[in-house]
């Protein structure tokens, strides 16, 4: 449209060089043709209007928006048409402490208060995209800023607003993942209203003050010593059961030992043993018999 524009100024200044006196007003034709050929052209462009992939356009015709919308492709529309293009994938809004994570520069995590008064800063990602057919209701009642109204004011609320309902150290472990599913659900009802699409929302980090970490550390560790000392105790009741099951066993062949050996069986034990020493090949002196039983001294010398 801008080149069509160019071309009715070229066409009014073309008229008024032709009533200007000699020798100008030969060049007013030359002009108003030239006016003439780029105003057409400049209609001729407005009329094909391509949108890209991934993209809708809404069309507005002299600040009246239009509910048809364009899809991606080649259209054919009103050249007094103005078209305004809204990006229709998914979309990632981060509010993070990291200074070059975030779409804002510096600290942006957001600081809420749990039930208990602590001060609790969450870092957030919010995965949304715009429903292509609310585009029209988006410019018509937000503006082409939907990520500022919408986007980064309804998350930041409903965190706040789901987060005094909880303990600070819950937020921090287990009930963190409940808490993820209620800021979800508020959050999407409240981007329906609106044309935005919720498609995740992500919970990237949860700090708490440096009081409560401290403890939580402290309790961690506490348990931890207290899994040991039960590991220790366990291997020590399994290594006493292991000696008295020992002991038990000992006194049971003790036992049976001395009940069941007779004085015969020993001597022929001992004679065995004396045969075996007998033949071995070392030097040696044998005693046979005891005492009172008139010993046999046997030597291999």
């Amino acid at each position: 449209m801008f080149v069509a524009i160019i071309g009715i100024i070229l066409l009014v200044i073309g008229t008024m060089v032709k009533r200007s006196p000699e020798p100008g007003s030969r060049f007013g034709g030359i002009i108003r043709l030239v006016g003439v050929a780029v105003i057409a052209l400049g209609l001729l462009f407005s009329v094909f209007k391509v949108i890209e992939p991934g993209k809708v356009g809404v069309q507005v015709l002299f600040g009246k928006v239009q509910d048809d919308v364009l899809e991606s492709g080649l259209h054919i529309i009103n050249p007094l048409v103005d078209v305004t293009t809204f990006d229709i994938q998914t979309q990632n809004y981060t509010m993070s402490a990291v200074h070059t994570e975030g779409q804002l520069q510096g600290d942006d995590a957001i600081r809420v208060l749990s039930s208990d008064g602590l001060e609790v800063t969450i870092d957030l990602s919010v995965l949304y995209k715009v429903n292509p057919a609310k585009a029209p209701f988006i410019l018509q009642n937000i503006g082409m800023d939907y990520v500022d109204k919408i986007v980064r004011t309804v998350s930041r609320t409903a965190i706040r607003d789901n987060a005094v309902n909880y303990v600070a150290v819950d937020l921090y472990s287990i009930k963190r993942q409940e808490f993820q599913d209620k800021i979800n659900r508020t959050i999407s009802l409240s981007f329906a209203k609106r044309g935005l699409e919720l498609q995740q929302i992500l919970i990237r980090n949860i700090s708490l003050p440096a009081s409560v970490k401290a403890s939580i550390e402290s309790k961690i560790n506490a348990e931890q010593e207290a899994q040991k000392m039960q590991f220790v105790l366990q291997k020590e009741r399994q290594e006493a059961d292991r000696k008295r099951v020992e002991a038990q066993g000992i006194a049971d062949y003790q036992k049976i030992l001395s009940t069941g050996l007779s004085d015969k069986q020993l001597q022929y034990e001992a004679i065995k043993a004396q045969k075996e020493i007998a033949l071995s090949p070392n030097a040696k002196v044998i005693i046979i018999g005891n005492a009172k039983a008139n010993p046999i001294m046997l030597s291999d010398k």
